[in-house]
């Protein structure tokens, strides 16, 4: 039942102990773990790939001297693709919250609970900085306006 301070006809936003419960429901079909490279293995990978434009590039008569921005260039599609090589890698490799539970021997499923109690905190930070810029954003959001009808 609306509030008093309710709008009517204006949605009501669901509790974060609301939504953590019905994310934690849905764990074992929604939650996959997958892997992730991180440090060195970024960097290397990144490496190779810019070695790798950088020739293919020399090889097409573009390099610093006749491109002298190209490093930019390399850098960003470098970055692209040492992502697009990880992404994939990760995906093809998931893993569901059972058989992790299984793996590490949890269970009194004490994952389960440390992901309830990450996901609750991290919900209630982001409403907390969706907040702290609501009152700037109907000015950013003048752009999405209803034009005004011509007479």
């Amino acid at each position: 039942m609306p509030g008093n301070n309710d709008s009517p006809g204006l949605p009501r936003p669901s509790q974060p102990d609301d939504v953590t419960a019905e994310l934690v429901r849905l764990m074992p079909s929604d939650l996959v773990f997958v892997m992730r490279f991180m440090g060195e293995s970024q960097h290397r990978l990144q490496g190779h790939f810019q070695d790798f434009i950088r020739a293919e590039l020399a090889a097409s008569g573009v390099t610093t001297e006749t491109h002298p921005m190209i490093h930019l260039f390399v850098e960003s599609h470098a970055i692209l693709l040492r992502d697009f090589v990880f992404s994939g890698v990760s995906l093809s490799r998931q893993f569901r919250i059972a058989e992790i539970e299984h793996l590490t021997g949890d269970t009194p499923s004490m994952i389960r609970v440390d992901i309830w109690d990450q996901l609750k905190s991290h919900i209630e930070t982001a409403e907390k900085q969706f907040q702290k810029q609501v009152d700037g954003l109907p000015g950013l959001l003048s752009a999405f306006e209803k034009p005004a009808e011509k007479k």
